[in-house]
């Protein structure tokens, strides 16, 4: 079984930066394909959107959101089973709870569709306010 654990969330200023650390465990090995992490956000009243996503077996196939490309980066440690997603220039309208997904299956991109994530962790909140 799959956990996730995100952490880092916070208040912070418009302009700032954070940096978000989702913790995973339960990955196996097998024939079943890769597995894919992704990085999602919720704001109050919007549909969830994705962020960013990386497969954990490739290190150049980095995906992002089009609001997000130049300011985020993900990036993973497959040591310390760490996915991370560096926010910089952060604006209010990157206030949202956020999420880290996952999922396992054979084709060569990761995706930014939520529905094709089937382990979620508990999402942590991100406001950015001056």
């Amino acid at each position: 079984q799959v956990q996730l654990v995100e952490s880092g969330g916070g208040l912070v200023q418009p302009g700032r930066s954070l940096r978000l650390s989702c913790a995973a465990s339960g990955f196996t090995l097998g024939s079943l394909g890769s597995y894919k992490i992704g990085w999602f956000r919720q704001a109050p009243g919007k549909e969830r959107e994705g962020v960013a996503c990386i497969r954990r077996d490739r290190d150049d196939s980095a995906r992002y959101g089009y609001s997000m490309k130049g300011r985020f980066t993900i990036s993973k440690d497959n040591d310390k089973n760490t996915v991370v997603l560096q926010m910089n220039s952060l604006e209010p309208g990157d206030t949202a709870i956020y999420y880290c997904a996952t999922y396992r299956d054979l084709t060569d991109a990761c995706s930014l569709n939520q529905w094709t994530y089937n382990y979620w962790g508990q999402g942590t909140q991100v406001t950015v306010s001056s």
